[in-house]
């Protein structure tokens, strides 16, 4: 790895459990809607194979689309294998997949939701990854529905993702992890469509990243990452809930005077996990690090950059479900010319985003979190929310509102054991006659309920 030492290249490649690989091109894609073109394309063109894996692919209009283009091609005589996850494509209908594999493509749910270990239901398959002819591939963090394509004639912008084009030896590598999930969801691919010897292309080196359950692999290469970096610590997630140590790890560096910045969704399509995120906002901007809430539909890009020349792109989230549960997939890349597209998008994000500041109060409270103007606040520009944005707001304006009320129900809640505190000092002997009075009352409704209401009762119908 340029810059780094062979130290800390030896630290990476025993983390991510991958060595790097040279000679590979690379293309980063922040247009979702562009991403999804260049999929389709890319699987318009195979001759010898298409492996197709992703976390999310709906029978909606764009669902519909890579149907046709896989369907196509596996009428063609092209082996076409696709593999979705069995909970994060529940929504989509079986005659989706039944007509598939009527044309011929070869079509896996990974960890079925009827199963006899229980405990693996929580091991989805995150990845999201297309792989053609053995010589091209992309793989990132989109997945396949009408929230990445958008509308533009309904005025409903894409979602903010990101994936990576490359071409070089790195895809045989990603074309052999495809091939070891595939084998967990059935018989393995044959061996001539893991034969392909693409070329070099470029000059860029990178490690293919296979998360694995219990290997915390990205989780350890993140951290490592945050150690080393001495400039600029960039970071895009969908939905941080990161691990304390983790968290620890982007404090030191912004203590350090590292550039440390994240990059996070304003609103989100899970608005529990965006509370969570927030609960963590205060110790890290406590230690310097700069928080942008994107004000756009919905920012679901995984991505990492770190100084000038390293970039993470990939599907792991940086909570404990992608980063100790799933099987993910990810790019470490030492490649300038993508840090600096990683980084010149990171500066077009914040224009259509909140810095998340602390603000001083009058009474002696804590600062509050306040979301500061936006660079430019016509960025992200005008975006009507579809049925299924709204009814997501509505949870979170639902949400606030049942904050109100818990607050005031705590309020009240505090001043009436200060109450019965204060009376319990004052008066203990009445107090205790009281609550034992109460107490023997309700042991005898207790008892003339459980009695009446025995089987056999004149209270059971």
């Amino acid at each position: 790895m340029r810059g780094s030492s062979e130290g800390i290249a030896r630290a990476l490649d025993r983390a991510t459990g991958a060595r790097p690989i040279p000679g590979n091109a690379l293309t980063h894609h922040p247009d979702s809607a562009h991403a999804l073109d260049l999929m389709l394309s890319l699987i318009a063109a195979a001759t010898r194979w298409v492996h197709f894996e992703n976390y999310i692919i709906r029978n909606d209009f764009t669902g519909e689309r890579f149907a046709a283009a896989l369907a196509e091609r596996a009428r063609a005589g092209v082996p076409v294998r696709v593999l979705y996850d069995a909970l994060g494509s529940i929504g989509t209908r079986g005659g989706f997949w039944r007509d598939l594999r009527r044309a011929g493509a070869d079509v896996r749910a990974f960890n079925s939701l009827v199963s006899a270990h229980p405990l693996r239901l929580l091991r989805r398959d995150h990845r999201k990854l297309l792989v053609t002819d053995g010589m091209r591939a992309m793989v990132g963090g989109l997945c396949i529905g009408n929230e990445w394509a958008g509308d533009p004639a309904k005025g409903r912008q894409p979602w903010r993702d990101t994936m990576l084009e490359l071409c070089g030896p790195a895809v045989t590598a990603l074309d052999g992890t495809f091939a070891r999930v595939w084998r967990r969801a059935g018989p393995p691919l044959p061996a001539d469509e893991l034969r392909a010897s693409p070329p070099a292309c470029g000059d860029a080196e990178l490690r293919v990243v296979e998360g694995l359950p219990e290997r915390s692999r990205i989780w350890r290469a993140v951290q490592l990452l945050a150690a080393a970096a001495r400039e600029r610590l960039w970071i895009t997630d969908a939905y941080f809930v990161a691990p304390t140590p983790l968290f620890a790890a982007l404090g030191d560096a912004a203590r350090d005077g590292v550039d440390v910045r994240l990059m996070l969704p304003g609103s989100s399509d899970l608005p529990v996990l965006r509370s969570m995120t927030r609960i963590g906002y205060r110790e890290l901007l406590d230690a310097g690090v700069r928080i942008f809430e994107w004000r756009g539909p919905m920012l679901h890009a995984k991505t990492l950059v770190v100084d000038r020349e390293f970039v993470r792109i990939g599907s792991s989230n940086l909570n404990v479900a992608s980063l100790v549960e799933n099987y993910e997939l990810d790019v470490l890349a030492d490649d300038a010319a993508v840090a600096g597209a990683l980084a010149e998008q990171f500066r077009r994000d914040m224009a259509g985003a909140s810095e998340v500041v602390l603000a001083a109060r009058r009474r002696p409270l804590p600062p509050r979190l306040v979301g500061a103007p936006a660079a430019n606040p016509a960025a992200p520009g005008a975006h009507a929310r579809s049925a299924r944005e709204l009814r997501r707001a509505a949870v979170v304006t639902l949400a606030q509102v049942a904050g109100g009320l818990r607050r005031r129900m705590a309020a009240l809640t505090t001043a009436l054991t200060l109450v019965i505190g204060g009376l319990l000092l004052i008066f203990p002997r009445v107090m205790s006659i009281t609550f034992a009075a109460g107490a023997f009352l309700a042991a005898l409704g207790f008892g003339w309920y459980s009695v009446a209401s025995r089987p056999g009762g004149d209270d059971v119908p």
